[in-house]
């Protein structure tokens, strides 16, 4: 069972791409969306101010598409709102599965698992690495 220690930043997963989540929603721009989480104790470890990425699945462009920080958590339900910024240059599923400890994240390991998924310390680290700092605000 997952410790706070444990994550380091939240993974929620959708299977719509950013500009279908919002055609407004601009490369470099903020949106705040509240996202639909399974209700398990992993609810009750999401805290305001966690970081967040929204990982898009699907066979169109799969990867980090957003990054992002929880604002608030539905104490007794299964909702997170979240405040994402939208990369200019999504992290594309590839480049996580060639990094030696990014690969191991459990989204890659079980792309079908429920929301939320969650990154290490060290696999946070890594993917923090692929981002391109002109894709950050």
């Amino acid at each position: 069972m997952l410790t706070r220690d444990d994550v380091a930043c939240w993974v929620l997963k959708s299977a719509v791409l950013p500009g279908e989540v919002d055609p407004d929603w601009q490369p470099r721009t903020e949106v705040e969306t509240t996202r639909c989480v399974r209700r398990t104790y992993r609810v009750d470890l999401v805290t305001p101010g966690d970081p967040v990425l929204l990982w898009c699945s699907g066979r169109v462009a799969p990867g980090v598409h957003a990054v992002g920080t929880v604002v608030d958590t539905d104490p007794g339900g299964a909702d997170v709102v979240v405040r994402w910024t939208r990369l200019a240059d999504p992290v594309p599923r590839g480049a996580l599965l060639s990094d030696p400890v990014a690969r191991d994240a459990e989204v890659l390991r079980m792309p079908a698992g429920s929301n939320p998924s969650w990154l290490s310390p060290a696999q946070w680290a890594a993917v923090q690495a692929l981002i391109p700092s002109a894709g950050r605000t």
